[in-house]
């Protein structure tokens, strides 16, 4: 049951969160519109507002029903493999949740607006320009803490007088 509660409550928070910032997003700014919100950060980091009607980073414009199945897919691929994770597997109740709440986040824009809201604006002048949101930044952590709670349990495996001691 606790497995549940933690994936519930860290998908809700990240649908949430990441439909008030585009809230905020869409009655504050313009399209393509950037606000500094830290100047000092300008122009690594700022608030932009676009749409993005395909994949991460823009890539395959058009299949935005094609990616909003795939999305659903996922959600429910993460769910059923929720059942089969070891006690043990602390994080990934959390981590499934963030994903889970990210994917919604998207699908949510994506049934509104036909397209997702990106409005998080890192920069390094000359190399990368990226806009993204609150939604893929869930969706990355989530993957994050699953990847380094395989790690732990990996090595834990390996090591299993390591891990019992502490070290």
């Amino acid at each position: 049951m606790r497995k549940w509660i933690l994936l519930v409550s860290a998908l809700s928070f990240a649908a949430l969160i990441d439909q008030i910032a585009k809230a905020w997003v869409l009655e504050n700014l313009s399209p393509y519109e950037s606000a500094q919100p830290i100047p000092a950060l300008a122009p690594f980091f700022q608030l932009t507002r676009s749409s993005n009607s395909g994949a991460a980073f823009g890539i395959l414009p058009m299949a935005g029903d094609v990616i909003l199945v795939i999305g659903l897919f996922i959600v429910a691929g993460l769910l059923w493999s929720l059942r089969s994770r070891p006690a043990e597997a602390r994080l990934a109740p959390a981590a499934i949740g963030l994903i889970i709440g990210g994917a919604i986040g998207n699908i949510i824009d994506r049934l509104q607006h036909g397209h997702v809201i990106d409005f998080i604006h890192y920069q390094i002048p000359d190399l990368i320009s990226n806009v993204s949101n609150l939604a893929d930044h869930a969706i990355v952590l989530g993957v994050l803490l699953i990847i380094a709670e395989s790690l732990w349990r990996e090595r834990a495996h390996q090591h299993p007088k390591d891990s019992a001691a502490g070290i």
